[in-house]
């Protein structure tokens, strides 16, 4: 591999602070008040491992011990991203559960409740994505080895003031109330809103291009990552960690071209790029329903279907409505994002495929490459 190439050389070239997500600051302190309530002590710091193998330590600044449970708490440090929950006290409270339970989760002050279908949670479940679930239930099993414990456990995770930060969060439209949600695919908040994070895209073309690479990966996140690693096999110095800069990617490959360029991404990301938006952040770019609704009309979707999808709650559940129907909402998507994609690239030698994927890494749509 090239040197300097790959996501953690961006990071690295970009100059900024990588934080730690809340699901990461909720598993070490769900491990810190686990092991208080069989051993009687907080470990201070704590350290936990993460998804990718990283095992970092986070000091408490929170713990209370009862005879029937314990808790610690974890400040969030979300480092040079501008993140609303920066600075928030994520506080996990564990108490024994029945026999055979297993790791029972349950929604805490600040921390919201899902109501609204097309979440990867069911309604009625605190809203902690799958990713730190199981990073809580990694936790608990090596926390009740280590220390004798059965590892049935309720964990509940609260976040003060956590009801009042996520009035500056889309959580309520989402149908996600009471609270926040507990997030995280890596337990690593990667910096991407600010000019140096572009800088570091342009730096992984350039690595890609001086060691020989022909064909390189813009992906949205670490799942489309692994995605389109699996699907075309590139080597880590070809993959660009784009986030929401997928007109970074598009300009300067126009500018320093390689012959063919996958765009890899979630659905509803990729639904923003399919529309003629370039900056997919949800602070800047917003899920246009009623355009998928359209989409799904020229896919053979139904007056009735196509009403459901822009009435949808998120665009997962718009990609799912239409595939129970089969109607290829995530092919059409994916061809107009590439239609986007090229439309930028006018006259660069460089050829497109896009990969939709859903928030579990399935595929949920592809098109094929065109272009030069």
């Amino acid at each position: 591999m090239a040197e300097g190439g790959g996501r953690a050389a961006q990071l690295k070239s970009s100059g900024l602070r990588h934080g730690w997500t809340t699901g990461a600051c909720a598993t070490a302190a769900t491990a810190a008040a686990y092991t208080a309530l069989l051993t009687g002590e907080f470990p201070d710091p704590v350290t936990i491992t993460l998804p990718k193998g990283q095992q970092p330590a986070f000091a408490l600044a929170a713990e209370e011990r009862a005879a029937d449970r314990a808790m610690a708490g974890v400040v969030k440090d979300a480092g040079d991203d501008p993140d609303v929950t920066h600075g928030a006290l994520i506080r996990s409270t564990v108490r024994h559960g029945a026999p055979g339970t297993g790791v029972v989760f349950r929604a805490g002050p600040g921390v919201g409740t899902v109501t609204k279908a097309g979440l990867p949670l069911e309604v009625g479940e605190p809203a902690i994505n799958p990713v730190p679930r199981q990073m809580m239930r990694d936790t608990v099993a090596e926390v009740a080895a280590r220390h004798g414990g059965s590892g049935d456990v309720v964990v509940e995770i609260s976040v003060d003031h956590g009801e009042e930060i996520a009035r500056s969060t889309w959580n309520p439209r989402l149908g996600i109330l009471g609270g926040l949600s507990i997030l995280g695919t890596t337990g690593i908040v990667v910096p991407y809103s600010c000019s140096a994070w572009i800088d570091s895209i342009r730096r992984g073309v350039d690595v890609a291009r001086a060691a020989g690479r022909t064909h390189v990966a813009g992906c949205t996140g670490s799942t489309s990552e692994k995605v389109a690693v699996a699907v075309h096999g590139l080597p880590e110095d070809a993959l660009l960690d784009m986030g929401d800069f997928a007109g970074a990617v598009l300009k300067y490959l126009k500018r320093h071209p390689v012959p063919r360029l996958t765009i890899a991404g979630g659905f509803a990301k990729l639904s923003k790029l399919a529309a003629g938006h370039l900056d997919l952040h949800s602070a800047r770019s917003q899920v246009d329903k009623g355009y998928l609704a359209e989409l799904a009309r020229r896919g053979g979707a139904s007056e009735e279907l196509a009403g459901a999808v822009a009435a949808a709650n998120t665009g997962l559940e718009a990609v799912q409505l239409c595939a129970a129907a089969g109607v290829p909402l995530g092919d059409l998507v994916a061809r107009e994002a590439r239609a986007t994609a090229l439309g930028v690239l006018v006259g660069a030698p460089v050829a497109v495929d896009v990969i939709c994927i859903d928030r579990a890494g399935t595929v949920v749509g592809r098109a094929e490459p065109t272009g030069a």
